[in-house]
């Protein structure tokens, strides 16, 4: 199989194939964008290359993946073999039966020394349905040109739209906003779980966010703060780390990062529970190869985030193309982490729906 073309860009990405009649599918659900390019430059192309007889399908529908593989279930119908998620949602999936339970010392790779997967990923393993790649943060990044002499340092400088006049991009979803609105209404950091969990918290957090909701453009792909710092129509943005190292290293954007209180997330795969035999076993065999000790290293060459397996971090060097080392631009340097905010899987995976509905409904008032 010669493969001829990779487009990267749309929901329905397809790699195209010439003599492929007889390839199988296997389509693999990310978040598009700079972090699907990793991917595909990582882990895709090097699984193709080496199993001529696999095409994969790229997928951008992660943000949606919960609802997308419940409606899935229910159907009886399950058209993706590998979904990339967040771990509180991988939590979930696993909680809701709609995703398949890994023995991670059976079947994901040990490490080159042949220290168990186990061990090799040690607490990043939060649930028996999912497998690690990366460390990532949800931070700011803001327009160098647009804050004057006094640029910003923390994270309530978004809340400040006197000093910082103009439009800020925040998700459009609770997680993280309602933390950080917290934080900047003087609840101490290790308190915000806590206070959250009542309705009076909540009603504090919103508050907080309604003193800034008529500056805010709300976003749900991870592109869009970064496209919206490029066009200058946001001062200000929250996105992940690494749209926001292409948006500067790579693009050489007038853009800075706002490490401050940014907030450290896994992310990595989940097999949808209920594939055929053959599926199951082709998903396996994949993520076996893709979340070996080199192939995470490997994904650190093309974006800014922190692999997963305590084997591969020695192995992170220079970026691919740029030749920059790219230690000190994870969110894990020392430097970037002196105030990180620690992200709760198993409380949202708890409370993720009633405050989804929440949210939903104080955006449309």
């Amino acid at each position: 199989m010669t493969l001829k073309k990779i487009m990267i860009g749309t929901a329905s990405c397809v790699a195209l194939t010439a003599g492929a009649a007889s390839a199988t599918d296997m389509t693999i659900v990310s978040w598009g964008g700079a972090y699907s390019a990793s991917q595909q430059a990582a882990y895709h192309d090097p699984y193709m290359e080496a199993n001529p007889d696999v095409n994969i399908i790229n997928d951008e529908s992660s943000a949606e993946a919960v609802a997308k593989l419940r409606a899935m279930n229910e159907a009886g119908n399950i058209t993706w073999d590998v979904v990339d998620v967040v771990a509180s949602d991988a939590i979930r999936l696993c909680d809701e039966g709609l995703a398949l339970e890994i023995d991670a010392d059976t079947q994901l790779a040990p490490a080159p020394d042949g220290t168990s997967a186990s061990e090799d990923f040690g607490d990043l393993l939060v649930s028996d349905c999912f497998i690690p790649q990366i460390v990532y943060s949800t931070t700011f990044g803001y327009r160098t040109d647009m804050v004057g002499d006094t640029p910003p340092t923390t994270v309530c400088d978004v809340f400040d739209t006197e000093t910082y006049p103009g439009k800020r991009s925040l998700e459009k979803r609770p997680i993280n906003n309602l933390e950080w609105a917290l934080l900047c209404d003087g609840v101490a950091k290790e308190d915000v779980y806590d206070v959250l969990e009542t309705e009076e918290g909540q009603a504090q957090a919103f508050a907080k966010l309604d003193t800034i909701k008529d500056d805010v453009i709300w976003w749900s792909a991870g592109a869009e703060t970064p496209q919206l710092l490029a066009d200058g129509e946001v001062v200000m943005g929250s996105t992940y780390n690494g749209r926001l190292f292409a948006l500067i290293e790579e693009q050489k954007q007038p853009v800075a990062m706002l490490w401050d209180a940014q907030v450290f997330d896994l992310d990595g795969w989940i097999i949808p529970a209920g594939l055929p035999e053959d599926r199951q076993q082709a998903a396996l065999d994949y993520i076996y190869f893709a979340t070996d000790t080199q192939r995470l290293a490997d994904q650190a060459k093309y974006i800014s985030y922190g692999p997963a397996r305590a084997s591969s971090a020695p192995l992170v060097g220079q970026h691919a193309e740029l030749g920059i080392d790219m230690a000190p631009h994870m969110p894990t340097d020392p430097e970037n982490a002196k105030n990180t905010f620690l992200y709760n899987y198993e409380w949202w995976a708890d409370y993720r729906d009633d405050l989804d509905a929440k949210f939903q409904a104080w955006l449309a008032q």
